[in-house]
């Protein structure tokens, strides 16, 4: 019967594009709704209940595809369900403003895709076959694909979408590429099956290689990250906060459920992919340093938090080569929390950022300041995400890096001078990404919210609805949760694991109480800490309630003349750190640097934006070569109605002549 439901919710979303536009927003949510409900009730069967029974979903070249929902598929929907469900009733507020700026199809479009890049996610978590599988993602790319591109009046929104496209459908050919491998040289399906008997009979590596790229695509690993810096800025908030908190992340469930196929060669491939996931840590966050649109921001730590959950991913394929079973289930418990630490922290994020972005209209940093006067909420919300993208405790984000850090601490102790040199390496990058990512955020927050206004809006900024905060509020109090009472979920997390690792089912669980304990034990301090300063709040609100407070400008150094233009600035930040790695963090700027004779310089303008390193030193050669040629073939498409007709006509006798010849 629910998969009737879930049928006929699918087939009545084409009644968008029919029904009125004050209407759209309702039914959409009424389907999302309808859609987690079902999804949601099927994945507690199988984590809490007697195991999902697969069911038939459709014939597909006659052969029924089913849906298949174990541990790992219904951990994934649970955090698709939630992120998606914030973002529809976040997106209420968010588009109001759009409300009468976009026609009525311009919305239905809108809504429809979201629609379907729900229906789209949660497919590709439960469709085992390679074909269905490549169609539901094909579908997550496409509908995502017109999201991006909302407000495409903007001729740069065009380009970046195209740009996103293109990536996905590179991506969409390598997994296939696997598939088709793996399928023509094992006795099995064409799916993940197939890739299992594959691995069973042959060395794996290339096979895997080319998964992870087509996966690492869409989950943002450098070198192939160069979509998601443009794509998450170009898209609605609401959307962004989707794509960066659960989209990517099915680039890490394919990846982990390749991982989990694996049979061989798991040492080598997993201290491989702690490379990877290091380098692109690094990385992301670096860029997301020195970067002054604040959504772009956001997206590059999200290629630094994509780098993080990669290392677990290492640690448990490391563990399975060396059998260390307690490092292969740290490794995936890390996995899976900071999944669904980054899939609340981002989208937190990134719904702060577009409140920001509604109200000031600029992505800018330099052009804002004194925000948290006009929105107080919003100013905290942020600040709450930002302290758990740093990984601080109390909140959530903490946790997961610190399973993580135990897992490379246990890695430690195993032999072989090179083994032993990478955890120590990726110990110092962890710590290195930790305080790059404070840094990142203390500048984002002092000069967004902070100080003085900039420069002039054209209009004050004002807190946002309450429908574009309760979401954020609902996020915050879960995040809470994961800080606080950290071993419910550890708990939770461990039987997961062991459902999903059939190799550790007889592995006695009570070897992690100690774990448990020192996890609940960061816990309990955190919840004092959280009580500290509450009561410390409150007893200062009780002494000072009865004072009169006032207020005068802070001491300026005896200047008695100063102005928004001294205040510090989001480059002024970050200058330091980007002229020391100048190398990787490549910056274009129009300005001539003040000689050091100089004392009264004239007047000069300052314009400067930095670049992807690999999108310059790689992608945009590429890009730039291959047009050139293309540039041969113009001639072809030259507006000229008989040549078309000639074209026909010239392939038409080819097919003759090929027919006669019996070569086709």
């Amino acid at each position: 019967m629910n998969i009737l439901i879930y049928k006929i919710v699918l087939g009545v979303s084409i009644l968008l594009f029919f029904l009125p536009k004050k209407w759209l927003y309702s039914f959409a949510l009424f389907l999302i709704l309808a859609m987690c409900v079902i999804t949601s009730w099927w994945a507690s069967i199988a984590i809490f209940g007697d195991g999902f029974q697969p069911l038939t979903f459709i014939q597909l070249s006659g052969n029924p595809i089913s849906l298949v929902i174990d541990q790992l598929s219904a951990f994934f929907i649970i955090i698709i369900n939630f992120t998606v469900l914030t973002g529809i009733i976040y997106a209420k507020g968010y588009l109001q403003p759009y409300f009468n700026k976009k026609s009525k199809t311009e919305l239905a479009i809108h809504y429809f895709n979201f629609v379907w890049l729900h229906f789209s996610m949660l497919l590709v978590c439960m469709i085992r076959d390679g074909l269905a599988f490549l169609i539901v993602w094909e579908i997550m790319s496409i509908s995502s694909f017109f999201l991006v591109l909302f407000e495409s009046e903007k001729k740069e929104t065009i380009k970046i979408g195209l740009n996103y496209l293109i990536q996905m459908h590179i991506g969409l050919v390598l997994i296939m590429s696997g598939f088709l491998l793996a399928f023509m040289q094992s006795d099995s399906t064409f799916g993940f099956e197939g890739v299992a008997s594959f691995f069973t009979q042959h060395q794996p590596f290339l096979v895997f290689f080319l998964f992870f790229l087509g996966f690492g695509i869409k989950a943002g690993f450098i070198p192939i990250h160069t979509w998601l810096p443009h794509a998450h800025p170009a898209a609605p908030s609401h959307v962004s906060g989707i794509m960066s908190g659960v989209m990517v992340k099915l680039g890490i469930y394919g990846i982990i459920r390749m991982a989990l196929l694996l049979k061989t060669d798991q040492l080598l491939i997993g201290e491989i992919i702690i490379i990877i996931s290091l380098l692109t840590g690094v990385f992301g966050i670096l860029n997301a340093s020195i970067h002054r649109d604040f959504k772009k921001m956001l997206a590059y730590c999200t290629i630094e938090n994509i780098g993080i959950i990669g290392i677990g991913i290492g640690l448990f394929l490391v563990g399975e080569g060396l059998e260390n079973t307690p490092l292969v289930i740290i490794g995936l418990i890390g996995v899976l929390l900071h999944t669904l630490n980054h899939s609340l922290f981002k989208s937190l994020l990134f719904y702060s950022a577009g409140a920001v972005y509604q109200q000031t209209h600029t992505r800018d940093i330099e052009n804002l300041g004194g925000l948290i006067h006009k929105m107080p909420q919003t100013a905290g919300l942020f600040l709450i995400g930002s302290l758990a993208i740093g990984g601080l405790p109390p909140l959530n984000g903490f946790v997961s890096e610190f399973i993580i850090y135990n897992g490379l601490i246990n890695c430690l102790n195993q032999p072989g001078l090179v083994h032993t040199t990478l955890m120590m390496v990726a110990l110092a990058s962890l710590a290195l990404i930790g305080g790059l990512s404070l840094l990142t955020f203390t500048k984002t927050f002092g000069v967004v919210f902070l100080g003085n206004p900039r420069k002039k809006l054209n209009h004050t900024p004002k807190e946002v609805t309450l429908s574009m905060r309760i979401p954020q509020y609902i996020i915050v109090l879960i995040m809470l949760c994961i800080g606080l009472f950290p071993q419910v979920f550890f708990v939770q997390l461990l039987r997961i694991v062991a459902a999903i690792l059939p190799s550790i089912q007889e592995i006695d669980l009570l070897m992690f109480n100690p774990m448990i304990d020192l996890i609940g034990t960061v816990g309990f301090y955190s919840t004092i800490f959280l009580l500290l300063i509450f009561v410390i709040y409150f007893l200062r609100k009780l002494i000072t309630q009865q004072k009169i407070v006032t207020k005068n400008s802070t001491w300026g150094c005896g200047y008695v003349a100063p102005n928004v233009a001294m205040q510090y600035t989001g480059k002024s930040f970050s200058k330091s750190l980007s002229k020391l790695l100048n190398f990787i963090v490549l910056e274009r700027k129009v300005y001539h640097e003040i000689e050091i004779n100089t004392v009264f310089p004239k007047t000069r303008t300052y314009q400067s934006h930095y670049l992807d390193f690999f999108e310059k030193t790689f992608i945009k050669p590429i890009i730039t070569r291959l047009l050139y040629s293309m540039n041969y073939f113009v001639f072809i498409q030259n507006g000229k109605t008989h040549f078309y007709i000639l074209y026909g006509l010239f392939f038409i006798l080819i097919i003759f002549l090929g027919t006669l010849f019996h070569v086709i």
